[in-house]
């Protein structure tokens, strides 16, 4: 998408060793008087990566010396946290708000991903370039979905709590399972309900470790450059699932390796 504007996408490398958590320094050194918008996901996909406050309040003291530089947030995994971690949300930094779009939506959270909606807040100077933009690609959200996002939000939170807690308990048997493989180690993910495990001493470039998987084991994970150039090395486990097939996956992938 980036491309196909005309645009040209730099990447900016998200560490296992700091947590999958971005580095402020290291992202503003990046920027350059081209640079025309920095794109953030925290909690992300695909690490479960959350980058804490201290190293936003960073960020955003350092995009006082560009001005020129628009900000996305994307902030659909916000209250997905684990290890009493907590999102901050750019929302939080004034200093930044008329330069700031901010993406979330109802799929995560609420469990909505088949209703196909979000909202977005976006600067009083973008905004009627983006209502150009809604009104041909994807206005008219039909009034079921629409009244059923209203009741998801303002409805009992009782569910939601009880869906992050049973995806707290299935990131432990993730982690626990993923690092008890034969070439596999896995950080523990802070959010999100992803585990992005290093896979570079199983010999398997990614991909093709990920191929083989769902082809000779029956196991759906992506392989890391499928997220980006940088994310050789490592694939991509989603635990949206049960605990029960959790267990399973794992053992087929076990299987896999050792036979």
């Amino acid at each position: 998408m980036i491309e196909f504007t005309g645009a040209k996408p730099i990447p900016v490398p998200i560490r296992e060793e700091n947590g999958f958590a971005f580095s402020a320094e290291e992202t503003l050194s990046l920027i350059t008087p081209n640079t025309r918008l920095l794109i953030l996901n925290s909690p992300a996909n695909p690490t479960g990566g959350v980058t804490p406050k201290s190293e936003i309040e960073k960020l955003v003291k350092g995009l006082e010396a560009h001005p020129h530089v628009a900000i996305m947030s994307d902030e659909i995994y916000d209250v997905m946290t684990y290890d009493g971690e907590e999102h901050c949300s750019l929302l939080s930094f004034p200093e930044i708000r008329d330069r700031l779009i901010v993406l979330n939506g109802w799929s995560k959270t609420w469990a909505m991903t088949g209703w196909r909606m979000g909202w977005s807040i976006w600067p009083d100077q973008l905004y009627d370039k983006v209502r150009k933009l809604a009104v041909n690609c994807w206005s008219c959200v039909n009034a079921p979905s629409q009244f059923a996002g209203i009741a998801a939000i303002d409805g009992p939170q009782d569910d939601v709590e009880k869906m992050c807690r049973a995806f707290d308990n299935r990131r432990k048997i993730v982690v626990d399972g993923l690092n008890s493989l034969p070439g596999i180690s896995c950080t523990t993910p802070k959010g999100a309900f992803y585990a992005f495990p290093n896979v570079k001493e199983t010999g398997w470039p990614a991909k093709k470790l990920a191929a083989a998987l769902l082809d000779d084991a029956g196991v759906a994970l992506i392989g890391g450059p499928d997220f980006g150039i940088l994310g050789e090395g490592y694939i991509r486990l989603s635990y949206a699932n049960s605990e029960e097939n959790i267990i399973r996956a794992i053992e087929r992938i076990e299987k896999f390796l050792t036979k």
